[in-house]
């Protein structure tokens, strides 16, 4: 199939997710970033409770025009404010700043709250979602002890897992449990948050493709079948950042790429997949 900008991924709970998606992640002007990225085509927004900006989203959702069922908006709950009661106003909460009525996707930020509180927060959510508040729960940082705790406690599966990926940090394990499990993967820190610019492999991909580090990045990952959330506040690289549906890498540029694992090592951000 060819993948556009446009192109969705279906999740379990029948929801089409856009197959691309803007982060947030860090940046205190997300309603301009949102406005330009809606503007150029992208139809999905990742934010979360603790980057402080879900109320800048849902203004840029509300001035840009587009209705509300054609944007597609994640936000996620991080362990200070796990547990039951505290997820159900949380989600309230994050209703109430994007001014919404539902909310696309909700995940839980990371596993570092424990078993007992991670899991009351999903059973929150799920609750939430059947309530018309939430379309899709999912979850964030998990690794497989953490999803299979979920699968233990005989509750449906998570929709989505978003974690850290990118070549040098892929997360094999749970990349291969999720696929097994029909949980949709989204890739954040996907262009590595430019580290590794200049390196030799993604240096000859460029140069073989006429393309920048992050799009070579980015195309990686949707050929890997995740979700990649490239984030930017710069017009011209959320455009760039967008242009990757135009070339394909091969089977031995992607082998290249796939050569460059470093396990845990090659993480970049906090990676809390081992938590307790």
């Amino acid at each position: 199939m060819t993948l556009s900008l446009s192109s969705t991924v279906r999740l379990r709970s029948g929801a089409a997710m856009p197959v691309l998606g803007l982060g947030v992640y860090q940046n205190y002007d997300a309603k301009s970033s949102s406005l330009i990225a809606f503007k150029h085509g992208y139809r999905h927004i990742d934010s979360a409770q603790m980057y402080r900006n879900e109320n800048a989203v849902g203004l840029a959702v509300k001035e840009s025009g587009l209705k509300r069922e054609e944007v597609y908006i994640t936000t996620k709950c991080a362990s200070r404010s796990h547990g039951y009661d505290k997820t159900l106003a949380g989600v309230d909460e994050s209703l109430s700043k994007f001014g919404f009525n539902y909310i696309d996707l909700f995940l839980i930020h990371d596993p570092l709250s424990g078993p007992a509180k991670r899991m009351e927060t999903y059973k929150a959510l799920l609750e939430c979602r059947d309530k018309g508040k939430i379309k899709s729960v999912g979850v964030s940082n998990y690794g497989v002890k953490h999803l299979e705790e979920i699968k233990q406690a005989g509750l449906e599966a998570p929709t989505v897992n978003q974690i850290e990926l990118h070549p040098w940090c892929q997360q094999k394990d749970i990349v291969e449990y999720c696929n097994k499990s029909e949980i949709v993967v989204q890739a954040y820190c996907p262009i590595v948050r430019g580290e590794k610019w200049g390196h030799p492999v993604l240096e000859e991909l460029s140069k073989k493709h006429t393309r920048s580090g992050a799009q070579i990045l980015i195309r990686w990952s949707l050929q890997k079948g995740f979700v990649p959330l490239p984030k930017s506040t710069h017009e011209e690289r959320i455009v760039e950042n967008a242009d990757v549906f135009g070339f394909e890498l091969s089977d031995e540029d992607m082998q290249a790429l796939d050569a460059l694992d470093e396990g845990a090592q090659g993480a970049i951000s906090w990676n809390p997949v081992n938590a307790s």
